[in-house]
């Protein structure tokens, strides 16, 4: 048997070392719920039910999200998500039913946010609804039980962690790229993780998502998570699916996955600070929507 304490005492939480650790106990996710076991003190089923009750957290903000009346106190957000939804249900979306039930849920879990309702962060708020709006629409259009998605929600963790060890997730640190690209990350890791992707694949999904959101800035108009926060949890949502697939079609990275997460980290280092949550460039610097901030 494997010495379970000294893996967590010298575990790096790299994505590699998350890849071997998935061989010890059978997955990522069964590899993250004993390493948070070990490191909280509490059971693996205590772990566990704190997760499950992070879904149903997830599940309540995408529910209070999808409120038609909803609005923040700027009135640039809220009420928008519905929208999408109602598209969505009227056969008109042109990314169907998983893809816009996903893309729904992740803007009214942005809204929620935005209008100071409760979220999960994940990892981050200004990136909260990318991952629950792609385990959400999973269990709703292809049958993932809780548990399943419990499990899936724990692979994203470790990915989240992994990102976070060895670069950022902080918009004002990393740009837009360490927020909604981490969770385009940990949701592309999650999707592969449900439909039967390796360890390996799971990690690979995740550097996907990032290479293809790397150098995403953060341009918060007025300095709110709003404008245009909640929107790029909506695009990030189709980044995270599209970056699943690959993998599942049989493309592997040709990029070492934890290399991305340094380039991501070089890159972010690189940009000026006026891309890095200052509200000073990109769209924050529009003028169109800055006038309706002081009208």
């Amino acid at each position: 048997m494997p010495d379970r304490k000294a893996e967590s005492e010298y575990m790096d939480y790299s994505l590699r070392e998350w890849v071997r650790m998935a061989r010890h106990h059978g997955s990522i996710a069964q590899a993250a719920v004993s390493a948070q076991s070990q490191e909280s003190g509490a059971s693996p089923e205590a772990v566990r039910e704190t997760m499950a009750h992070h879904l149903r957290c997830m599940q309540e903000s995408v529910k209070n999200g999808l409120d038609e009346r909803l609005r923040s106190v700027s009135g640039l957000t809220g009420g928008q998500a519905v929208l999408l939804l109602r598209h969505l249900q009227q056969g008109k979306s042109l990314c169907g039913s998983l893809l816009g039930k996903a893309e729904a849920y992740a803007l009214a879990t942005a809204e929620c946010n935005a209008c100071m309702g409760k979220i999960v962060a994940a990892p981050t708020a200004g990136a909260c609804g990318i991952l629950p709006g792609a385990i959400l629409a999973m269990m709703e259009e292809k049958g993932v039980t809780e548990e399943q998605a419990v499990d899936a929600l724990f692979v994203a963790a470790a990915v989240g962690q992994s990102i976070a060890t060895q670069a950022s997730i902080s918009g004002a640190e990393g740009g837009c790229q360490a927020e909604c690209g981490s969770a385009a990350a940990m949701a592309a890791a999650a999707l592969t993780h449900l439909e039967g992707g390796s360890p390996q694949q799971c990690v690979d999904a995740a550097a996907f998502a990032i290479m293809n959101l790397l150098g995403l800035v953060c341009d918060p108009v007025g300095g709110l998570v709003e404008v245009p926060c909640v929107y790029r949890n909506v695009g990030s949502s189709g980044v995270a699916f599209t970056a699943a697939d690959m993998v599942l079609s049989g493309i592997s990275c040709p990029i070492e996955p934890d290399e991305v997460i340094l380039a991501m980290k070089e890159v972010g280092d690189a940009l000026p600070a006026s891309l890095r949550e200052t509200g000073e460039g990109g769209c924050a610097a529009c003028e169109s929507i800055c006038a309706r901030l002081r009208m």
